[in-house]
């Protein structure tokens, strides 16, 4: 028995063929996008809405397999490295690098933030909160350490499964492998059927991928048709520097990547250039997770790393939405002229790197993560109307960093590990 072999499935040509096809639809939809918006403004509501549901209807989908394809990854995962100090040794250095990410993404957006100043001057008027200002404070309003806890530990799986609790899932799957790799061969049929299952789900993403083209064409002109492109020119300030921002972010992972991988790490963008692309056009990291899983073992990375390290990484490692949590924080604080002193603005850091533990998960928890900070330091929550408009820009580029981040600490992890066991070998 053998741990699946994702090659099996997909093939560079229509890997290629898929790119492809991504960008025409991104072209595309800010065309017809673009068009809606300046030709026909009376059916911009209705174009958006109905638009949209392309959108919906494939990140839906990708939502349909994570549950199943996480639970059977990762127990067969835990339960084919058989030894528990193995387990724990990935897991330590899983940890070490999501928390140096974490931290080093948080400090980025907190120094550029402060030496750009885009909110200091701005002027952005903030009208009445929109709905979807309101409906993120009232779900702010309820965060706390409880609900820090109930995004960690389930209550029952069959709920985390339901909602797709990325977090409670991974929780429960590990103590599942635990227990399942320490019965020994009685558990051996087990681990069997759910490595069947997990073949079963990675075929199952050969098919939904190929409806990514049309999820990227509806959620691009869907944004294009509601807000125009003046908006780039209305948030000028704030994008530059958040654009820069992500570009530092990207340097500074790349670098480090290099020297983990040296020149493996080409090799490495080449395998995730789709599920990075994906992300961007769709704002969803979430919806490359099943793609991601099989372009890590193309790529070379064992596949009991990968079903172990990548599901933590998408609870514990979001690089793209920690450098945002600061950087909007400030932001809103600079727009309402109110003096964050540094003391302060590093405990906020110290604040968010606990906080955004907890809404793991949950939509738009960037979004909730920096309601609740701002509440939290006297910043008045009602400026996340300020940043509304222009985030579905912002989510584009956070959740490409995410799929790089989440790549980079899978492939390093993964790299590490080998050398331990070459050396235990040794």
């Amino acid at each position: 028995m053998s741990i699946f072999t994702p090659q099996k499935y997909f093939n560079v040509k229509s890997n290629n063929k898929l790119f492809i096809a991504i960008i025409a639809a991104l072209v595309v939809g800010v065309a017809i996008g673009g068009i809606v918006h300046y030709q026909f403004p009376e059916y911009i509501a209705g174009f958006s809405k109905n638009i949209k549901l392309l959108g919906t209807i494939f990140i839906r989908l990708v939502q349909m397999i994570i549950a199943p394809l996480v639970f059977s990854t990762l127990v067969v995962g835990i339960a084919k490295m058989g030894d528990m100090k193995m387990v724990g040794r990935v897991g330590g250095k899983a940890m070490a690098w999501f928390i140096s990410a974490s931290l080093i993404s948080l400090l980025i957006g907190l120094f550029l933030v402060n030496l750009m100043a885009p909110g200091k001057g701005t002027s952005i008027q903030m009208d009445n909160p929109t709905e979807a200002a309101s409906d993120l404070l009232k779900n702010s309003q309820s965060f706390s350490i409880e609900q820090f806890v109930t995004h960690i530990f389930p209550k029952s799986i069959f709920e985390a499964f339901a909602t797709n609790e990325i977090l409670q899932i991974v929780v429960f799957s590990i103590l599942f492998g635990v227990a399942l790799a320490a019965i020994g061969k009685q558990g051996e049929s087990l681990t069997k059927a759910l490595d069947t299952v997990a073949h079963v789900v990675l075929k199952m993403v050969n098919y939904i991928m190929w409806f990514a083209p049309l999820g990227v064409l509806g959620a691009v002109a869907s944004a294009v048709a509601s807000y125009g492109f003046e908006i780039f020119a209305l948030y000028a300030n704030y994008l530059l520097a958040f654009t820069i921002g992500i570009l530092v972010l990207w340097v500074v992972m790349l670098v480090v990547g290099y020297l983990i991988l040296g020149n493996r790490l080409w090799d490495l963008l080449r395998h995730i250039k789709t599920p990075l692309l994906v992300a961007f056009t769709t704002t969803s990291s979430e919806a490359v997770f099943p793609k991601m899983v099989e372009e890590l073992e193309k790529f070379g990375c064992q596949p009991k790393i990968v079903s172990f390290t990548l599901p933590l990484g998408y609870s514990f490692n979001l690089d793209g939405s920690m450098m945002y949590m600061t950087f909007a924080s400030v932001f809103i604080a600079q727009v309402y002229g109110i003096d964050m002193p540094l003391e302060k603005q590093l405990l906020m850091l110290m604040v968010l790197m606990l906080t955004s533990k907890g809404v793991a998960g949950v939509p738009r928890a960037s979004l909730i993560v920096v309601v609740a900070t701002c509440a939290m330091f006297g910043i008045p929550p009602e400026g996340i109307a300020l940043i509304l408009p222009i985030d579905h820009f912002c989510d584009m580029a956070r959740s490409m960093t995410n799929v790089l981040g989440n790549a980079l600490s899978t492939a390093a992890v993964d790299k590490w590990e080998g050398k331990s066991l070459q050396t235990e070998q040794e």
